[in-house]
């Protein structure tokens, strides 16, 4: 009686063991389901209309593609559309000018750097910057980034390519990512073709691999071989299209074919690595039989370097202008966003950071001086975004500040001049209204004096 008494328990036990296991398994599954992977591509210096579906010259099937699956968000602005400032803020979802971080982060001698690119010097100061504003030369660690919110949530992540928010101590593994490759202290390479940088230990024994493809095939395996249970968050932060405007050989050949000069070739040459690099990525999602449980994004840091038509600036000149500020910015969710969905909502490289944590499953409030939104909503719907304004902002010339309010754009100098537009109308930029409109000017003028004051630069302005 005894012996069966005790085979019945363990029978039992083991029953309850394998329920355990099976309703663990199914929390597991149904976690992973509930938080999907997301894939960011991350494109240095991707203008606006430097895309094959809005220019003619370029060749990205891919990109077009994932353009028309899912939302296109056609009016999205980079909060300061320059290297550093830009992704300090996809970061952490705070504006550049809170950050203090409001230039790209130099790397020459006479601002106290070394030749790895290091330096203790925390800020350092532009002689041809009016407000002579000093903008901190690393991202502080007391920042929390998308990683370390994401972390918290089951989150496994990587980042994988150009950086350029600090030395060794600040870099990504510093920042809440699990791994990081591919990763400098520098905002661009001396050479898309090896040696990359002047660091020997950025893939050293490479001797001929192009770099954008190099780290595309980082991003695959990764894809391929990743075998945790938790959800995954890639970012595949391009170096290309940044200077040294130097396309893979075999591409520029191609476009030199079409009747393009060697800079325009090589330009062409470089977006087209780029989205045979999202093509590929895509492809091993595909593979891995993950898409249905994984986001795709797509953004830019900041406009184009050649010219944006129809939009007016760009990386140059005239940079808060929309074709400097405005860039591209795609999102597809498989069975989630509808395919050819063109959202004309206002958004901002502020609101990444919010909608990362949303769509983790976190809660947004936990996070203090968020200076954007979450657009988890009007992705699942393709809504109109009703939000208060944004504002644009970098020190480097008398152009300083931007506000984007509804279909009004106020542009403002520290020398104390102003402009206004009205961009529905005018996206081109070109007929000035701050003359006509005193009191559409008077009333922008105060919303970016009260956010001056909010973000602590009023010392700064040019509009006090």
């Amino acid at each position: 009686m005894k012996v069966l008494n005790f085979i019945n328990i363990l029978l039992v036990l083991l029953v309850l063991l394998l329920f355990s296991c099976k309703t663990y398994k199914s929390e597991i599954t149904q976690q992973k389901t509930a938080k999907p992977n997301i894939i960011l591509f991350f494109v240095d210096d991707l203008g606006w209309s430097d895309l094959g579906f809005r220019n003619p010259v370029f060749e990205s099937p891919n990109i077009d593609a994932l353009s028309e699956a899912g939302i296109n968000f056609n009016q999205a602005y980079i909060a300061s559309p320059t290297c550093s400032p830009s992704r300090a803020t996809l970061l952490t979802g705070k504006h550049p000018a809170r950050l203090k971080l409001v230039r790209h982060i130099p790397g020459e001698q006479i601002y106290g750097y070394n030749e790895l690119g290091q330096t203790k010097e925390e800020f350092h100061v532009l002689q041809t910057d009016p407000a002579k504003f000093p903008s901190r030369n690393w991202l502080p660690l007391e920042h929390e980034t998308y990683a370390e919110a994401l972390a918290k949530q089951g989150y496994y992540n990587i980042f994988v390519g150009k950086w350029h928010l600090g030395s060794e101590e600040y870099h990504p593994i510093q920042q809440g990512f699990h791994k990081q490759v591919g990763t400098s202290n520098f905002g661009h390479p001396k050479s898309y073709y090896p040696p990359y940088f002047k660091q020997d230990y950025i893939y050293p024994d490479d001797k001929e691999t192009y770099l954008t493809d190099k780290l595309t095939k980082e991003a695959v395996d990764f894809i391929k071989n990743y075998d945790k249970q938790s959800p995954f968050m890639l970012t595949l932060s391009y170096y290309s299209v940044h200077t040294p405007h130097q396309g893979r050989k075999d591409l520029v050949e191609h476009f030199k074919k079409k009747g393009l000069e060697d800079r325009y070739a090589n330009y062409a040459a470089m977006v087209k690595s780029v989205d045979e690099s999202v093509g590929n990525v895509l492809k091993a999602v595909n593979d891995k039989g993950i898409q249905k449980e994984t986001i795709i994004i797509f953004l830019s840091d900041q406009g184009g370097f050649f010219k944006n038509n129809p939009l007016r600036g760009g990386k140059m000149a005239e940079t808060l202008f929309e074709g400097g500020a405005r860039v591209p910015f795609f999102v597809y969710w498989q069975g989630v966003t509808k395919p050819n969905s063109i959202n004309n909502s206002i958004v901002q490289s502020t609101d990444l950071f919010p909608t990362f944590v949303d769509i983790a499953g976190g809660d947004i409030s936990q996070y203090k001086d968020l200076d954007g939104i979450s657009l988890l909503s009007t992705i699942k719907k393709n809504d109109n975004l009703v939000r208060e304004p944004i504002f644009g902002y970098r020190a480097y010339e008398d152009l300083y500040a931007s506000v984007r309010d509804g279909d009004w754009k106020l542009l403002a100098y520290r020398s104390g001049k102003l402009e206004l537009y009205n961009i529905e109308q005018d996206r081109g930029e070109m007929n000035d209204l701050s003359k006509n409109e005193p009191e559409i000017v008077a009333k922008m003028v105060n919303q970016l004096k009260e956010w001056e004051k909010k973000v602590q630069v009023e010392t700064y302005s040019g509009v006090q």
